[in-house]
């Protein structure tokens, strides 16, 4: 075997790794979904997870608060840099990235896919793809920018879309 045929069977181990790695993770969500429905009802189960996940967004929104409140161009360039495996995960497009407004839809995402893979009805799924985009939220509102993104319906093409807007000034202080 020679050095690039070794190489690219390496890549392609690591691309099935992520992508498992994004299936594992979807399905602890369907998984800890159930349990907190069964014991707390489906409506706090969702509050939690929403809490938890938009929290967890927080987080990484901090690296990109560099961008803000109005660099909505830099905001994507870093932002797709950011997304899993170049984009391959979720093939992100961006429909839209001017002063005004950053619009990117997904056209896949590995967590829907595990969901819809696994048997779920589709509107647990987008049960599912409402709680995981929270993480979005998160992410945007806490790097100082207005965000407005929609999640997985049945019956829709893609995934999420992100939409983007400027954030408040910052005050003067």
């Amino acid at each position: 075997m020679s050095e690039v045929e070794a190489l690219r069977e390496r890549v392609s181990f690591l691309e099935d790794q992520l992508r498992a790695a994004h299936r594992g993770r979807g399905l602890f969500y369907a998984a800890m979904f159930e349990e907190l429905a069964r014991r707390f009802g489906e409506a706090e189960a969702e509050a939690i997870m929403k809490a938890a996940i938009r929290r967890r967004g927080a987080e990484v929104g901090r690296r990109f608060a560099v961008f803000a409140p109005d660099d909505l161009e830099g905001l994507c360039r870093a932002f797709l840099d950011f997304v899993p495996d170049r984009g391959r995960l979720f093939e992100p497009e961006v429909r839209r990235c001017d002063r005004d407004e950053l619009v990117i839809h997904m056209h896949r995402c590995p967590l829907k896919e595990a969901w819809l893979e696994a048997g779920l009805p589709e509107e647990r799924v987008a049960t599912l793809c409402r709680i995981a985009g929270h993480v979005d939220d998160g992410t945007f509102e806490a790097a100082g920018f207005r965000f407005a993104g929609t999640t997985w319906r049945p019956g829709q093409e893609g995934c999420c879309t992100l939409v983007i807007r400027p954030g408040p000034p910052a005050s003067a202080g």
